[in-house]
């Protein structure tokens, strides 16, 4: 009998600090049940997806390696959740509540720190 189940393209993991933390499932737990069922979605989109484009998904060109999971959440707010690829797998690092048009350095700086993080030692969990 065939499998008919999809697969995830790439799987996606939470970003852990080194205390063991993780910021982005912490950052979900606090959201709405509908906002986390928003996200959700967004994030499963871009697993069984990839390559996924606007406007589900976008790169960040000026922060090479970075890309943004988009989300219209309740009450007319933006979140975003950002990421990179890593051995195949979506590794979630940063997620907020867009307030600006922009995306704000510090949102992008903190991200980028991550990232490096994941990339010198691998603090990650499936």
């Amino acid at each position: 009998m065939p499998d008919n189940t999809k697969r995830k393209i790439l799987p996606a993991i939470f970003y852990r600090t080194a205390a063991g933390s993780e910021p982005v499932r912490d950052w979900l737990k606090g959201l709405s049940r509908d906002d986390k069922r928003i996200v959700g979605q967004d994030i499963a989109t871009v697993e069984f997806g990839w390559p996924v484009g606007m406007p589900h998904c976008r790169s960040l060109a000026p922060r090479r390696g970075l890309w943004e999971v988009r989300s219209s959440l309740t009450g007319n707010r933006i979140g975003r959740v950002l990421f990179f690829i890593h051995e195949g797998q979506m590794v979630l690092l940063h997620g907020f509540i867009k307030k600006t048009q922009q995306t704000p350095d510090q949102e992008l700086d903190l991200a980028v720190k991550r990232k490096k993080e994941i990339e010198n030692d691998g603090k990650t969990k499936e």
